[in-house]
């Protein structure tokens, strides 16, 4: 099975909200660090947010800080990431990735990405 699925993308208007959803199988997201990252039209893949076996130590980039939120239900093995105040800026198609430390939010040379699910967000 797939490790990881990233689904919750779609179309949204500037302004709008999403909510991403990270299953993971075969372990448990409890276990890891958890790690978003996005990748837009043209533009090198970034990270965007980590939440560390700590429910209590997440990481953002500068660019979503105070407008994208990342949380953890380990009953249901799942990492979301919910994304309001949406601007054109964050269209992207969004992936997650297991690691060990939030501090590997800026390694984004990675072997073995998901298909991501695609944000658009446009008038």
């Amino acid at each position: 099975q797939v490790p990881l699925v990233e689904s919750g993308g779609g179309l949204v208007q500037p302004g709008g909200s999403l909510r991403l959803s990270c299953a993971a199988s075969g372990f448990s997201v409890d276990s890891r660090a958890i790690i978003w990252f996005r990748q837009a039209p043209g533009k090198e893949r970034e990270g965007v947010s980590c939440i560390e076996i700590s429910d209590t130590n997440t990481r953002y980039a500068d660019s979503v800080k105070g407008r994208f939120t990342i949380s953890r239900d380990n009953g249901k093995n799942t990492v979301y990431l919910q994304m309001n105040s949406l601007k054109p800026e964050d269209t992207a198609v969004y992936y997650c990735a297991a690691d060990y430390y939030c501090s590997a939010m800026a390694v984004t040379n990675r072997a073995g990405w998901g298909q991501g699910t695609q944000v658009i967000v446009s008038s």
